[in-house]
């Protein structure tokens, strides 16, 4: 999470506080909803990779579960987000009941917006996320369990 290139989203890698608030937020997650972000490793080695998981968010006001993902970049392009992220919507839907994923996702987060159309997400509209005091657009995108 250190590395600014894979955490370009947030325009700068985490410190080592950002990162530990970070994993204590999932914590908390995981004792309150049953989620949050999982580790993801490579079978044959176990290697971390990067995370992928289920958080609840606000947006707009409303509390929403969303999917996320953030992966080493030297693993980028391998499909091992997307095989993450079908995992992700499984749990959500078949095993935690949730209706409606939510993603949010930085207009110029080309690989993102590709992936969760490759969800079968749709864009439904935009908000901004404040972080560090710093407005962030991002783009919405909703997939319904059908």
């Amino acid at each position: 999470m250190k590395k600014a290139e894979v955490m370009y989203a947030w325009e700068a890698g985490f410190s080592k506080g950002e990162t530990r608030k970070w994993l204590n937020r999932q914590r908390t997650s995981y004792h309150k909803n049953g989620f949050g972000y999982f580790a993801v490793t490579l079978k044959d080695s176990d290697a971390l990779i990067g995370q992928a998981g289920l958080i609840k968010s606000e947006i707009n006001g409303e509390t929403v579960v969303e999917i996320g993902y953030i992966f080493n970049n030297t693993v980028w392009g391998h499909g091992f987000a997307y095989e993450a992220a079908l995992a992700c919507v499984d749990l959500a839907f078949n095993r935690f009941g949730i209706q409606r994923l939510y993603a949010t996702i930085r207009p110029e987060n080309a690989p993102s917006i590709k992936l969760a159309k490759k969800l079968g997400m749709c864009k439904t509209g935009e908000y901004v996320k404040i972080y560090q005091d710093k407005e962030m657009p991002h783009d919405i995108y909703v997939l319904d369990k059908t």
